[in-house]
């Protein structure tokens, strides 16, 4: 075993049968238990956490210290401005060249950065223990029109906002590298599933995906760790689930396919086990006719895709929640999982609103579907738990406040690992009356 073959101990790459190649264990691993760690390749903080995030390592804290220059990024200490000077220089005079017009794309900012990390890095780094950056899938042929028409738009952001500082390669491998990024890219989510910011994991970009996942992805910081979910034996493949586990196996494959260009063979697809569940119809003496039911899973479908391009003001976005919600209520129970999305996007927009007993009020119908309907240790599950017992909490209820809080910890302990700072936070919520 030569140590031209990088490895992570415990574990191996191997072609997986049907998936290309993949990432499986060496020996076992109990549910809890880290798997490995990945650094991030590079990472970029979304604009809309700037001044609560440090820029270079994400530590949430007051009184953070801004850059002097463009008095838009924020550190922890110069320690951290330091580090990560080599990366805000890419933006620093831009921002203030281009004022309130520098608007490039998250993903334009982070490819941007990897262009730069390429050219100063040559050997291998940590987060490319097994697999280089450069050998990430692309799938650029099969992009399809829409998605070439944003790639070519944030192409001419690169260019525009970031061409005193980096050097491009030719448009065909720029190309590859934006569909590169948007194959394997990783969002960095809060404790609540909040969007911090997107990163590049090599190796951990080389774990496929399943409905029914092993493992589960979460972050320290800019550092991706990844533990067990199942119990796993020798020779198990490290499998995650790339998109939210919600929907059913129709809807979860287009979504697969649309995104990632393939179909999973789970069991769980295979044998659709959960979709009954999942579209769940009221019960009626005289039975709804399929036709009906499969009209309101169209409109269901129209108005989920509908609601993400919308661009109205949120009393308005309730509306349409509500609207939608007693359209399908008349079909549809109300934990059926295309009304709790709905549920969930008015809940959403209840705390954009303060509204805390109409955020609380739909907090409570999603919580005992979502745990039936997600796998036993999902961040969907404990991300709401969290979400309501902090409501609870704030408005002084007290007991039902730490049942939840509770209940967010026995999930965070496996997925986030006991010493997760989120736990220490946690912990210290619960105790404080």
């Amino acid at each position: 075993f030569s140590s031209a073959v990088p490895s992570i101990d415990g574990l191996e790459r191997f072609d997986s049968p049907g998936k290309g190649r993949g990432l499986r264990v060496t020996r076992a691993f109990k549910v809890g238990e880290l798997l490995f760690s990945c650094p991030a390749y590079t990472h970029v903080l979304s604009v809309r956490e700037r001044g609560c995030y440090c820029e270079f390592c994400f530590t949430r804290k007051e009184g953070l210290a801004r850059c002097g220059k463009c008095r838009k990024a924020f550190y922890c200490n110069a320690k951290c401005q330091k580090a990560d000077w080599a990366m805000h220089k890419l933006e620093c005079s831009a921002m203030m060249a281009f004022g309130e017009n520098w608007c490039p794309s998250e993903m334009t900012r982070l490819v941007a950065r990897i262009l730069a990390k390429k050219k100063t890095q040559k050997e291998r780094c940590g987060s490319e223990k097994i697999l280089p950056v450069g050998e990430m899938q692309s799938h650029v042929e099969d992009v399809d029109n829409d998605k070439r028409e944003m790639n070519e738009a944030d192409i001419a952001g690169l260019h525009r906002f970031y061409s005193k500082h980096v050097e491009f390669p030719d448009h065909k491998d720029l190309l590859t590298l934006f569909s590169q990024v948007a194959c394997n890219g990783f969002t960095i989510e809060d404790d609540e599933l909040s969007h911090l910011g997107t990163a590049v994991y090599p190796d951990v970009a080389l774990v496929n995906h399943s409905c029914l996942p092993s493992v589960i992805v979460t972050y320290n910081g800019t550092l991706a760790e990844v533990r067990a979910v199942q119990d796993m034996k020798t020779g198990d493949e490290v499998l995650i689930s790339y998109i939210d586990l919600l929907y059913p196996t129709d809807d979860r494959n287009n979504r697969l396919r649309e995104s990632y260009y393939f179909t999973c063979d789970c069991q769980e697809c295979k044998s659709k086990s959960q979709d009954k569940t999942k579209l769940k119809v009221r019960k009626r003496s005289d039975p709804i006719e399929p036709e009906v039911i499969n009209n309101m899973v169209r409109y269901a479908r129209k108005t989920i895709r509908e609601f993400r391009a919308v661009k109205t003001p949120p009393s308005e976005l309730l509306e349409i929640c509500q609207q939608s919600l007693e359209e399908m209520g008349a079909v549809f129970e109300d934990s059926n999982v295309y009304m709790l999305h709905m549920m969930y996007q008015a809940m959403g927009v209840c705390l954009y609103m303060q509204d805390v007993d109409g955020a609380i009020r739909y907090g409570e119908k999603i919580l005992k579907p979502y745990g039936k309907i997600y796998p036993p240790y999902s961040l969907n599950v404990s991300s709401m738990y969290l979400k309501l017992g902090r409501l609870y909490m704030g408005m002084e209820r007290h007991s039902l406040g730490v049942k939840s809080l509770k209940k967010a910890m026995a999930i965070m302990e496996v997925a986030h690992g006991k010493d997760h700072h989120y736990l220490t936070e946690l912990r210290k919520e619960i105790t404080q009356k």
